[in-house]
């Protein structure tokens, strides 16, 4: 088995008139003579010619889709249209049988996308959940790069926390009760003080305010690692579970954050671009073919690489949430009532489609978004000045992508601990339970500043997919934990 050469560095090789062994998966089976044979290395199959008249007719019945094979043969210049060698079989030997008439995989029909996230095991074997994870595990890899080149300390954040770090209060409960008869205190309230953890715990909605901890001593650290929301949305932009990137800077503002930010997504999705420019154009033209079925308004006006190339080749726009509004409340769409969510004025909370308007049909260019009412945001957000009409804002950003709306959402953080204080009162959070949030503030506070991204809205803006649902392997989202 160590002896095997993978699909794609065969085709890849000058390479001809050598004895190699290569394993991999039926794709197709032609003429009892012609094998389309892949291994998840690239969407490319390499072919395997048969010798079918001096092959044991049981082993060629053998050959069914999906079967698992190993071949050694001689590799050699192809005659045939589409490919540059091909290998002539001398032995083959079956691996794992696949019967054709229970395999749901069939060449005779295309599953939709819907039917295969019901076999989520095995739609990696398709070309294009091929072309997505292979995507995926390209995009992982540049954001650990692009930090690590920065000096960046990868901290890991705890999964099992007793915070929220949003106050939103959509968190999944860890315990080890029963929970038929978990015991109760006095007043009739569920002991936590008996539990595992000998208090309530959730698993983590944001590695941030850890990672602020880190950045307090190490100055650049990121996390990377699976979140948790207990939201009950039924959408194609939303996941029970997902992954997320959280940088946090000591002595950055939000000015060093933006161009962190606007930094990190060009390097990966440049990234993507050199490493996977065989699968990205798949998906582009899967895309290109799947627009065609919308009516003529609701197609991009991009092509996927286009959109990723706009994303590379534009400065990022940036301007203030309040200039923001009074460009979507002049818009013709606003003023004709096209929009799904009038624009009224100051205060309103942006919806997809103005961050759209802005990026695709204003500006044409991904934009920064800055300095939000106060109200809408959250409490560890640094407060600004009052306006000259008295209207407070903090000091976040998001930035928005074209076809998606917010891929990235920051701020630079309250330092300040009076003003934390008097906002997390203002806001019911608790200060006991986050007692050692607010000593990075009384011991050597400094100025900084982070984001998030979560990795799955990154990887359906590059790969072009429709649905979160689509770009992990095995999503968990309400009345759904397969697999």
């Amino acid at each position: 088995m160590s002896q095997r050469i993978k699909i794609k560095a065969l085709l890849e090789s000058e390479q001809t008139g050598i004895d190699i062994k290569i394993n991999g998966w039926v794709r197709a089976f032609r003429q009892n003579r012609f094998i389309a044979l892949n291994d998840g290395s690239t969407n490319n199959n390499i072919q395997i010619v048969v010798d079918f008249e001096n092959t044991d007719p049981n082993l060629l019945k053998r050959i069914t889709v999906g079967a698992a094979i190993s071949v050694t043969g001689e590799l050699i210049a192809s005659l045939g249209k589409g490919q540059k060698v091909e290998i002539v079989a001398k032995d083959i030997e079956i691996l794992g049988d696949c019967d054709p008439e229970k395999y749901p995989l069939q060449l005779k029909n295309r599953p939709s996308l819907e039917f295969l996230r019901e076999i989520a095991h095995l739609r990696f074997r398709t070309n294009t959940f091929g072309a997505i994870f292979r995507v995926r595990n390209s995009l992982a890899f540049a954001v650990h790069q692009f930090f690590q080149e920065r000096g960046f300390i990868y901290l890991h954040t705890p999964i099992i926390t007793a915070s929220d770090a949003e106050g939103a209060g959509e968190t999944f409960h860890v315990t080890n009760f029963d929970l038929a008869n978990p015991p109760k205190t006095e007043s009739g309230e569920i002991d936590f003080s008996q539990d595992f953890f000998a208090k309530a715990t959730n698993l983590t909605v944001s590695g941030q305010l850890e990672g602020e901890l880190g950045a307090m001593a190490l100055s650049d650290i990121y996390t990377f690692g699976p979140t948790f929301r207990a939201e009950n949305s039924n959408t194609t932009r939303h996941l029970a579970e997902f992954w997320m990137i959280e940088p946090e800077v000591a002595f950055n503002d939000l000015n060093d954050n933006m161009d962190l930010a606007e930094d990190m997504l060009k390097y990966v999705i440049k990234y993507a671009l050199d490493k996977n420019a065989e699968d990205i154009e798949f998906l582009t033209q899967r895309l290109t073919e799947e627009e065609k079925q919308k009516p003529q308004n609701e197609r991009s006006e991009m092509s996927l690489l286009e959109k990723l190339q706009f994303c590379l080749d534009n400065d990022f726009e940036r301007l203030t949430y309040t200039e923001a509004i009074d460009i979507l409340k002049e818009s013709t769409p606003n003023k004709k009532k096209k929009f799904q969510y009038p624009v009224e004025g100051w205060g309103t909370d942006l919806q997809s489609e103005h961050e759209r308007y802005l990026v695709e049909k204003h500006f044409k260019k991904p934009v920064i978004l800055t300095d939000y009412p106060k109200e809408i945001k959250a409490f560890y957000m640094r407060q600004n000045e009052p306006d000259a009409n008295g209207r407070e804002t903090v000091r976040a950003m998001d930035i928005l992508f074209p076809g998606i709306g917010e891929i990235v959402g920051g701020s630079q953080r309250e330092e300040r601990l009076e003003k934390l204080e008097q906002r997390m009162d203002e806001m019911g959070i608790p200060k006991d339970e986050l007692w050692w949030y607010l000593d990075t503030r009384r011991f050597g506070a400094c100025p900084h500043a982070g984001f998030g991204l979560g990795f799955e809205r990154l990887v359906l803006f590059v790969t072009g997919m429709g649905n979160i649902r689509d770009v992990i392997p095995f999503p968990r989202y309400p009345k759904n934990a397969e697999f």
